[in-house]
This record gives C-alpha cells, structure tokens and sequence, in this order.
C-alpha cells in the first residue's frame, strides 16, 4: 500500500502553503518550536509529532504509523531519536530501509548532532544544522522542504516573540546545572509543568515539582530548562534550601540584568524583584528555586510579574502560596528499564526490569547503581542476591523516604569506589561534615593547608587528584559537579561546589571509620574557620556568613578546642544577632553554652563571651527576666574575679542595663549607662566604638525616662562621631541616625524627623536588606513620622507593610512586632477598621501580658490604647474603667510626670466627661497640663493636646470665658509650633478633641 501511496510534498518551489509534520525526541523540542516558528511565521500548517518508541512495539510499525502524518515528515535527526525504546542501530537500519526508502518524497530530515547514527539514515538525506547560525539553518530547513526563502512578512509591533535559535543562548543565563543527556522519560510531567505555566495568567505563573528525596525533582527542572529555554530571555537558577543563600543567590541577578545599584546585596535584591514584577528589560523570564522545602521561609521573597517560577520541594505545602502542585513520583517501570538499558547497555531488557524491581524504581539508586554495574562483571542475579543478603531486618530506616535497599546498595557502591579511586572515598567523607546540598569544597582548597593529614593533603594539593576523584564520583552520579559561568574553567573544573544528595550524605556520615571520622571533621572545621570574615558588623561580608553558618552543626563545631574555631562561633552568633536570625541563635547559643561548660568549665573566659551574645538573641526576643539573671551572674563573677575596669565586666554591666530597661526599671538602667560611659571614656577615650554604644545606650535609656531633648543631644553626639569613626552607611551609624530622628519626632520636630527618616530608610535597605529588623525598625519610625505630619495616605500602607513583614520575619510574639501591632491598631482606630483595631489590640494586650509582668508600663500604655477603641464602639463604662486603672498603672510604673502618664491623663480626662464626670475631667486636664508644660515645654505637642483637652473640659463645666483664652493660646501655639494647616491644628480648631497614642519604645 505504501507504494500506492501519492507523494503529498510540492512539485515546484513556491507552491501553495503547506503542512508540515515535524517529528522529533524530547530532548530536541526546541529545535522542533523554532522550525515550526518558522514555518508558522510563512504561512504553514505544522503539526508536532514527539516521537515514542515503546520497546514492545515493533519499530517498522511506529515507522508506517508515521507516515500516516498530515504533509511533509520533517525528522530532527538526533543520537536521541535513535536511542528511544532503546533500539539497536541494526533495528533502524531495517526498518529505515523497509518503511522510508521506498517512499522517500514523503519524508525529510535536519541533522543536530556529530554522534554516529545508523548508516540508513542516508536515506532521509539530512541537512547539517549544527554550527551555524539562524539566518543560514533557516535557509537550510526551507531548502530541505523545497520551501521559498522569501523575506519573512513584517511583524506587527507587540506581537509575541517566537522561540529563540536553539543554539544561542537566553541573554541571561545563570546556575543552570549541566545537561544530563541519560534524562529518561518523564515526558507527561515535563508537558504538565509546560502547560501550567504558560496557561497561568501573568503574576500566577508558579509550579512546584514535589516528591521525596532521590525521584529527580532537580534533573527534571534542569530538563524543562533545556527543553524549553529557547522561550525565555532569562533563565536563572537558585539554591532555595535557605533563606539567606535564597536572597544572596536572587541579588546576584541584578547586573546580569543590568540595573544599576549598589554593592550592598539589599539593595540588588530590591531591584532585581522590581525589575521581574515590571518586566523591564525582560519579560520573558525563567526562575527555577531548587530545594525549597520550607516554603514559610522564602514565599514571600517569590517574584511575581510576566515571567514563571519553577520550584523543586519535597514539600507540597508549596500550594498554599499560589503555587500549582506536580508530583514528581518514582519511574514508571518501563521508564525504569529504558534508563538502566542506556546507563548499562550491557543489561537486557529482563535484567533491566529485575534491577528496577530490586531497586524500587528510585531514579538516583538507579542511576548509582547501573553506572557501575556496567563496568563489573557481576551479574543482575549476583547483585541481587548481595542487595537481599546484606539487609539486616534490625536495621531501622534512615530516613521514612529512603528505600529499604538503600543502604546495602550504597555500601556496595562504597566498595566499587575504594576499589577504584579510594581518594574519591576521602573526598565524599570530607563532604558530609558539610550541610547536604550544595557544599562549597573551594573552602577545602582554599584552606592552609600545613599540618593536614597526609592522606588529605595529599588531595588537596594536587590537582590531577582532585580532579580524578570528583570526576569518579560523578561518573557514579554520587555527586553533582555545579557549573558557575563566572568562573574560569580552571576554577570549575577543579570543582568549586559539589551537589550532594541528602540521601547520601546521611548514609556515608553514618557509615565511617572513627579515625576517619576524627580526622576529616577537624579538616572541615578548619576550612570553615579560615573562612570566616571576621567582621560579622560589616554587612558586604555578611555572604560570607550566610554560607558557612548551615555548616556548623555538620562540623559539630561545638566539641572543638581551636580558638579559631570558637571565634567563628563567636562571630556567628554576633552576625545572627545583628541579621535578626534571633530563633537560629539562640539555639547556637544554647547548644554552645552546654557543650562549653562541660568542656572548658563553668568560668572559662570564653564561657562569659558566649554568655554576652546568647544574653543579646534572648533579649532581643523578649525574655528580659531570663537575660536578667544571666547578666547578674555575670557581672556579679567578673567583678570579683576582675574587678570593675575589667572590659568583659563592663560589658555584662550594659547587658545588665538593657535587661533592666527591658523589665522597665529604667531609673536603674539609667545610673548602670550613666556608670558605665565614665568607665569607657576613662579606659578607652572618647572616640572608641564600645564608648560610642555606651553613650547610644544612655540615650535609649534617657528616652525611655521621657528625657527626650536630653536623649536627642546624645544621639546626636553618637550619631556624628560614628559618622566620623566608622562610615556614613555602618549599621551602627545608621542606628544612631534613627534613634535621632525618634527624638526629634518625640519632640514635636516632625519636619526635621521626616527628613532625615527617609534618607534613613533609603540607607538601611541598601545596606541591611529589606526584611532585616534595623530596616523594619526604621520604616516603623519613618511611618510614624509621616503619620505625626499629618501624611496619613503615606502612613497607613507603610504600617501595614511593615508590621506584616515583621510577623512573617519575626514572628507574632516578636517584641518588635507587638510595637508595630500597637502603631497599627492605633492607626486603624481612627483612620481605617475597628475591628481590626480591636482584634489587633487585644492581641497586643494579650501577648504583654505574657510577655512582661503585671505593672509593666508597656501593658499600662496598651491597655489606655484599648481603651479607646472600646470607646469607640460605644462601650464606655468598660472604657472609662480601662482607662482609669491604666492611668494608675502608669502612674505606679513610671511616674506622674512622664509622658505617658500625662498622655493617659488625656484620655481618662475625656472618658471620664463621656460618663458624666466634667468636674472629675477638668481637674484632670489641669493636672495635666501643668505637669507637661513643666516636663516638656508649653509647645510641646503633647501639651498642646492637654491645653486644647483642658479648653474642652473647661466648657463641659460651662467656663467659657476661661475656655475660650485656653483655646486660642493653644491654637496660637499650635500654628507657630506645627503651622496653620497641620491636622492637629485643624482638628483642634474645629474642637475635635484629641487623644493620645501609647507607643512602646525599643529597649
């Protein structure tokens, strides 16, 4: 019949449009989208045909069904169209003979590949397309067809763009890792994911590849990569195990895509986010997060825009974050069986299957275990019966994702490699002292490297060894050889991060030698000290740290003796502290402090350093009470061992005053700062950075006694000679900037404060990073700024980031996040939703309570905020009772001349006129005003409010005359203090009474 059959194709070049089927492997896709682009583009009908070939259906039969197709059969001749079932090149050869050179009118063929291909492909009389460039492949494809190579029709602009020439690379391409040409399979997942993204609208455009560990969620991502990259301008690969290494990974894109920023990683981050959402330079790009099994750490940090975002995770929670789920399952057997044929040609199809069935279809068992196998002389059969043998039934899983054969194949595996290259058996020990994943080995080689054991110096400094030892380990697929394009090929192919499956690394730490094991830790501990950066206050260093903090515990750091080591330690936890990774610390700490003692002893020098920073991550958590007691200690120890000019005593002396403002004794941390600022200036001068933090710590400590000019004139000390001593844009410098502004705006100098908060918080997110809690800090402090000016539209949005941010960051019980809670909850009482407000403020309320003990001014000044919306949803006697009882707290707490006590005189004076009390309201507000025009000044703002609150109250009393002169002396002061058209002012001259607003200060 085939002979009957009349030739589809054109007799002559320019015939009318044609179809085109275009049949092609997987692993060719993108040379099939660019041809059919452009045929389509002159006006042709193409239909796209993947070539399958099952191993059960005769290849002469898939070959007569092709020549069913629509037109023209234009094979993508490839090593990869031939391998599929797989197939021998003797059953191409007659099949090829029998089906195509009959009929050879009805078929073409371009050529991609050099590799040998069976002789009958003549038969297809395949164009070359390989190392040329578009123009000249274009011209070839059109001659093959017998197709005119007119000039393409002009293109509308804004008319989507086609596939880009195969051969040429996206304009940014970054981490991808190398090709893997064994991929097997997993077509209908690759088209699924293909599918999803490109059908999603823009902004939705996240898919997530999840399954357990070994089923090749990451080779799949990197295959949607190959296969479909040509539709992409940018493609960019990330390590998504961590946050840290999430960011710094994304902040590396900003020059590839050429935005012009900063050095400062925060700074990159922000702009490379903007320019994804925007789409500008490029809309069409590709992001691919390998690794993100925490999706609550980096969700927010996911970009959205035109582009797509592809996730590799062993977590399906990934679908709470708008992200569509593909389960990435175990190879079907068949799939299975293709594989291991391809990684072991010398297996059969029966002794594939037995293998696969053996190995549970797990694709990186497959892929370690056929690769050796192949070059042993052990059977199927042997193997097998050593898999089934070596299992002890005692022996417990190692983890509930591992296959039960696992381990006895891996020990297997071990033995084939100490066979063969026992230095790649050295290195892969090396490698578990490392956190799984990426484990970055240029620390190893860029180590001293004088007295390390002979047997890892010997690697290490030699690098024909090194090579062949990693290289022997990714012939076995045990590790993963990371491209950087960055690098010289020197660098990256002496292998400067490995990629070391979690599976692996878990059963070959468990299973080594003790003298090995001794012997290789010290050497990574070693390699992580030497890269440490010394100065975790230096944020451009702060890479740095993120790398090697993942590592400690792998090292088991905590049991080594070596300065070195404990220093990293040290400036570990500092860099947590000052990063905000508060709850990550404060393990470190409690880890280090239990491991110290019992090592070094209770009162070892280093024991009262670890103390000074686990104190810092606690009290930057809330636990005052706890931070108390182990300064104490400390301080009670250093003085009677060292004496009070000791620098280490002096230290605990400001941890003990910080733990005191926490617990709101402030008198006392205030004579503890006054104390310890003598000391620093009389041992080390004026101008030393640790006299500069005592004379910043006095001045919080001022602020919180409501001294606020007497704390502005110290921060604006600090402020300038740390501009001097260290840099405009030092962390500390900027900390001092901002505590500055919060004076001036404590003061009433809104216009200043605003000011100098905006170029403030310009700075902190260029050198701290968006999320870091200085930068929230001083977006807090600038929204607050906005909001006393009177820009409410700027204010409300910015709380409302901020405060999310910081929960997500922080989280909820955060001291930090309970101040933006309580800012926020005040914000929408009057401006936005009360019931937001209530629901917020109680849950303030709630947490101090928990927090704080019972007579804490922070629970006082929550509960008179609490009192005004319970005003204002009509519940005034519950108010009134509220408010009256924090009044009296407050005034127990601090005292009746402080500001916060004044300003919960404010509102229980107006209360108290709601419940029909106007005597009780006015001698209030007289109190009052009379108390804060001597603590603050008469223009200040918070007696301005009392003088218009008292002309209210004088009224309510029906004392006009003398209502009406405190009314216009305060609208006087009002409009020569905050200007006529301020909203204090307005409010007050349109006898809107005003309130006050409790807010918790930083400690």
């Amino acid at each position: 019949m085939s002979g009957a059959r009349t030739p589809v194709g054109p007799t002559e070049r320019g015939a009318a449009k044609q179809t085109v089927t275009i049949s092609f492997a997987g692993f060719n896709r993108a040379w099939a989208a660019w041809i059919g682009d452009r045929l389509e583009r002159r006006g042709h009908r193409v239909v796209y045909q993947r070539w399958d070939s099952p191993a059960e259906v005769p290849l002469v039969d898939l070959l007569r069904d092709l020549r069913l197709a629509q037109g023209r059969i234009l094979i993508i001749v490839s090593e990869w169209y031939f391998q599929l079932g797989p197939r021998t090149h003797d059953e191409w050869n007659s099949a090829l003979r029998e089906v195509v050179a009959p009929d050879p009118s009805r078929f073409a063929a371009v050529s991609v590949t050099n590799s040998p291909l069976p002789a009958a492909t003549v038969a297809l009389a395949a164009v070359e397309l390989n190392n040329m460039g578009a123009e000249e492949a274009e011209r070839r494809v059109l001659d093959r067809l017998d197709l005119p190579a007119d000039p393409l029709p002009h293109t509308a602009e804004g008319t989507r763009r086609g596939p880009r020439f195969p051969a040429a690379m996206p304009e940014v391409w970054g981490g991808v890792p190398r090709r893997n040409t064994r991929f097997t399979g997993r077509e209908p997942l690759l088209n699924d994911a293909y599918h999803l993204l490109q059908g999603a609208e823009s902004g939705a455009g996240v898919v997530t590849l999840h399954g357990m560990s070994g089923v090749g969620k990451t080779q799949l991502a990197a295959e949607y990569v190959y296969r479909f990259g040509s539709e992409y301008d940018v493609v960019w690969w990330v390590n998504a195990e961590k946050r840290v290494t999430y960011r710094r990974r994304l902040a590396e894109l900003a020059p590839q895509l050429g935005l012009s920023t900063g050095a400062e990683y925060g700074e990159r981050l922000r702009a490379v986010r903007d320019s994804l959402r925007r789409g500008d330079p490029y809309a069409r790009w590709l992001l691919i997060l390998d690794g993100a099994d925490e999706p609550d750490q980096i969700y927010d940090l996911v970009p959205n825009g035109p582009g797509h975002v592809l996730i590799t995770s062993r977590n399906p929670e990934w679908s709470e974050h708008n992200s569509r789920l593909l389960e990435v399952p175990v190879y079907d057997r068949d799939e299975s069986v293709a594989f291991i044929r391809r990684r072991a040609p010398r297996l059969s199809e029966p002794e594939a299957d037995q293998l696969a069935e053996a190995l549970e279809d797990l694709p990186l068992l497959l892929d370690q275990t056929a690769g050796w196998l192949n070059d042993s002389d052990l059977s199927v059969q042997e193997y097998i019966a050593l898999l089934e043998g070596g299992i002890d039934q005692d022996v417990v899983k190692i983890s509930a994702d591992f296959p039960v054969a696992f381990q006895t194949a891996w020990s297997i595996l071990l033995n084939k490699l100490r066979d063969t290259v026992p230095e790649s058996v050295d290195l892969l020990r090396l490698c578990t002292f490392f956190a799984p994943g990426f484990i970055p080995v240029r620390l190893l080689k860029e180590m001293p490297h004088d007295e390390l054991p002979e047997q890892i110096a010997g690697l290490l400094n030699d690098p024909l060894l090194w090579n062949k030892a990693i290289n022997q380990l990714r012939q076995y697929s045990v590790v993963r050889l990371e491209s950087h394009e960055t690098a010289t090929d020197e660098i990256t192919s002496s292998g400067e991060s490995l990629y070391l499956h979690r599976m692996v690394h878990q059963i070959v730490r468990k299973d080594m030698p003790d003298e090995d094991r001794r012997e290789f830790i010290d050497v990574v501990r070693r390699a992580l000290a030497a890269a440490d950066p010394r100065r975790p206050t230096d944020t451009r260093l702060w890479n740095g740290y993120a790398e090697i903090v993942p590592h400690l515990k792998y090292a088991d750091v905590l049991k080594s003796k070596d300065p070195a080591v404990q220093s990293l330690v040290f400036n570990c936890l500092r860099y947590m502290y000052i990063s905000g990774e508060y709850r990550a610390g404060i393990k470190l700490g409690e880890r280090a402090l239990k491991a110290w003692r019992t090592t070094l002893g209770e009162n070892h020098p280093r024991i009262w350093e670890l103390t000074h920073h686990y104190a810092n991550l606690l009290r930057a958590v809330g636990d005052y009470q706890r931070t108390e007691t182990i300064e104490r200690a400390a301080v009670d120890h250093l003085r009677e061992q060292r004496g009070e000019q000791d620098l280490d005593y002096s230290r605990a002396v400001g941890g003990l005053a910080a733990d005191l403002r926490g617990l709101a004794r402030y008198g006392e941390a205030l004579e503890l700062s006054q104390q310890l600022l003598v000391t620093y200036r009389g041992l080390l001068g004026e101008q030393d950075s640790r006299t500069l933090g005592a004379q910043n710590n006095l001045a919080v400590s001022l602020r919180l006694l409501g001294r606020y000019g007497e704390a502005l004139n110290a921060d604006r000390q600090t402020m300038e000679a740390r501009r001097l001593l260290l840099r405009a844009r030092h962390p500390w410098t900027l900390n001092s900037e901002n505590s500055y502004a919060t004076d001036l705006r404590l003061l009433g100098r809104y216009t200043e404060a605003t000011s100098i908060q905006t170029k403030n918080v310009r700075e902190n997110r260029i050198v701290m990073g968006e999320d870091r809690p200085q930068t929230l800090d001083a977006e807090h402090n600038l929204a607050l700024c906005r909001y006393r000016s009177g820009d409410r539209a700027a204010a409300g949005p910015l709380l409302a980031r901020v405060l999310e941010r910081c929960e997500r960051v922080l989280g909820e019980a955060d001291p930090q996040t309970l101040r933006f809670a309580t800012s926020t909850s005040c914000f929408a009482r009057e401006h936005g939703d009360i019931d937001q407000a209530r629901e917020l403020g109680e849950s303030v309320v709630a947490r101090y309570e928990v927090m704080l003990a019972e007579g804490h001014p922070y629970i006082a000044g929550v509960r008179a905020n609490h009192a005004l919306v319970l005003r204002s949803v009509g519940e005034r006697d519950h108010a009134h009772v509220l408010i009256e009882q924090s009044l009296a707290d407050m005034t127990e707490a601090v005292g009746e001349r402080h500001p916060w006590t004044l300003g919960c005189a404010i509102n229980a004076a107006a209360l108290r006129n709601l419940v029909g009390d106007p005597e009780g309201a006015a001698a209030l507000s007289q109190q009052a005003v009379a108390r804060a025009t001597e603590a603050l000044g008469r223009t200040h703002p918070l007696t301005l409010s009392a003088r218009v609150a008292l002309a209210a109250d004088l009224r309510g009393l029906r004392d006009r005359q003398q209502a009406e002169k405190v009314e216009q002396e305060a609208l006087a002061d009002l409009a020569a203090t905050l200007g006529e058209q301020h909203v204090h002012t307005i409010s007050a001259r349109s006898r809107n009474r005003p309130y006050w607003d409790f807010e918790p200060q930083s400690t």
